[in-house]
C-alpha cells in the first residue's frame, strides 16, 4: 500500500483527535525546537480557536500570584479595529503560551524531519497567555464583526509550564527589552495614517521644513543639524487642519498646510537662516522658544483659527509674526506660557496659552475656552 499523501489541511487546520490512554487532545501542525535545554513548539493556530484554548489570569489575582498583568480594555477595540479594518495587509506576532500538561510530539518522518510534525495537547491543559493577551482579546472582538478573519492563522509558541515563579520569569524577560519606537519613526512607516503622510509629505516638500527634519526621533539631541521632529509636524498640521486621529486629508488640505507653514518661515527670519545656515540649530534651539514642538503645535492651533477667520487674507495677517520677540530671555511673554522656570514646557495647557499669545498677536480673537484658560493662569500666577 502506498504512503498516505499529505494534504494542506494535514497541516494547517487543528484537529481533535482522541487517545485510548489519555482522553481527547487538540492537535496542531507544529515544529519542535529547543531553548534553554527546554523543548518548544512553534504552531499555526486559526484565529477562531484563539479564544477558546488560551486564557490569562483574572483581575481579581493579586500580582503576585499572576503571572500576566491585567488586561487594559481599552487597547482591546484599536487592536480589533485594525483587524476588521486592514483584512488584507494585516500583521499579527506570534503569542506566547505555556502549558500546565505533558504534551506529546509526533515527527513526521523521524529519520529525516524529526523537528516537523503535529503537537498534541490535552484537552482539559490550561493554556496560560505570557505574551499577547490583548492580541487574544482583540482577536475574539474582531471576529465577533468580522467571522472570515476565523479561518486565518496566526503563530503560537508554546512552551511546557514550570511553575508560578517561572511563568513570571518570561513574563519578565519577554516585556525587559521591548522598546516601543519613537513617534517619529512610527510616523515615517505608517503608511495607513493619514497624518503620518501629511507630516512626510510637508517634510519632504515644505520650505519651511525641508532638510531640517529629525525622521527618526522624537526628540533633538544637542548636537543634532535638525530643527524640527517629524512626529511635531505631525501633531502641529493636525491642529492646523483640525484633524483628528485618523481622519483622511485631502490633496487640497494638503497644498493649504504647505502653503500656511512656508508662510510662517517666510515671517519668523531664524527659521530661514537655519535651511540658509546662517546659524546652527542648536544655537536656536538653546536661546529661542520657536525651534521647539511647543511652539510649533502652538503655531498650528492658531493657524487654525486664523484660516477660519479669515480664508482668504490670513498671509497679511501671518507678517505680524515677525514683531514676536521668540527669545527665551523674553520671560515677560514667555514665561507661564511657553516656559515654567525658564524651562520649556510641552504640556497641552502650555500648548495653548502659547497659541493665545500668537492669536492675539495675529488679531486672532480668543476663543471663550481660550478665554477661560486666560483667567484661570492668570489666577495660578
Amino acid at each position: 500500500m502506498s504512503p498516505k499523501k499529505l494534504e494542506y489541511n494535514d497541516f494547517h487546520e487543528e484537529k481533535e483527535v482522541k487517545m485510548d490512554e489519555q482522553g481527547y487532545f487538540h492537535t496542531f501542525p507544529a515544529v519542535q525546537g529547543s531553548q534553554a535545554g527546554r523543548h518548544f513548539f512553534i504552531a499555526m493556530c486559526p484565529l477562531r480557536i484563539i479564544p477558546k484554548l488560551f486564557v490569562f489570569d483574572e483581575e481579581e489575582v493579586p500580582p503576585e500570584l499572576r503571572a500576566q498583568r491585567t488586561l487594559n480594555r481599552a487597547r482591546v477595540p484599536e487592536i480589533a479595529q485594525y483587524l476588521v479594518d486592514n483584512p488584507a495587509s494585516y500583521v499579527m506576532s506570534a503569542l506566547t503560551v505555556s502549558v500546565d500538561s505533558q504534551v506529546k510530539f509526533n515527527a513526521i518522518d523521524p529519520s529525516k524531519q524529526a523537528s516537523l510534525g503535529f503537537l498534541q495537547i490535552p484537552m482539559d491543559a490550561r493554556i496560560l497567555i505570557n505574551d499577547g493577551q490583548h492580541r487574544r482579546a482583540a482577536i475574539e472582538e474582531a471576529i465577533k464583526e468580522s467571522p472570515e478573519l476565523g479561518h486565518e492563522n496566526v503563530p503560537v509558541l508554546f512552551f511546557i509550564d514550570e511553575g508560578l515563579d517561572r511563568s513570571q520569569q518570561m513574563f519578565a524577560d519577554l516585556n525587559k527589552y521591548a522598546v516601543r519606537p519613537s513617534y517619529s519613526l512610527s510616523t515615517l512607516y505608517d503608511h495607513r495614517d493619514p497624518g503620518s503622510d501629511l507630516a512626510r509629505y510637508l517634510a519632504g516638500n515644505c520650505l519651511a521644513f525641508k532638510g531640517l527634519v529629525e525622521m527618526e526621533k522624537s526628540t533633538i539631541s544637542n548636537r543634532s543639524t535638525k530643527l524640527f521632529t517629524l512626529s511635531g509636524i505631525k501633531h502641529a498640521s493636525r491642529a492646523l487642519l483640525r484633524k483628528s486621529l485618523r481622519e483622511a486629508v485631502s490633496s487640497e488640505e494638503k497644498l493649504l498646510a504647505k502653503e500656511y507653514w512656508d508662510t510662517v518661515a517666510e515671517n519668523v527670519a531664524d527659521w530661514i537662516r537655519a535651511r540658509t545656515k546662517q546659524v546652527s540649530t542648536a544655537e536656536l534651539r538653546q536661546e529661542y522658544v520657536h525651534s521647539h514642538g511647543v511652539v510649533l503645535h502652538a503655531l498650528g492651533i492658531a493657524g487654525a483659527a486664523l484660516l477660519s477667520q479669515n480664508p482668504k487674507g490670513w498671509k497679511n495677517q501671518l507678517k505680524a509674526l515677525k514683531k514676536i520677540d521668540w527669545s527665551r530671555t523674553n520671560v515677560a511673554d514667555w514665561e507661564g506660557r511657553t516656559m515654567l522656570h525658564g524651562r520649556i514646557s510641552k504640556a497641552s495647557t502650555n500648548v495653548r496659552l502659547t497659541a493665545n499669545y500668537i492669536k492675539q498677536v495675529l488679531g486672532v480673537p480668543l476663543s471663550e475656552d481660550d478665554k477661560l484658560i486666560e483667567s484661570s493662569q492668570a489666577v495660578s500666577s
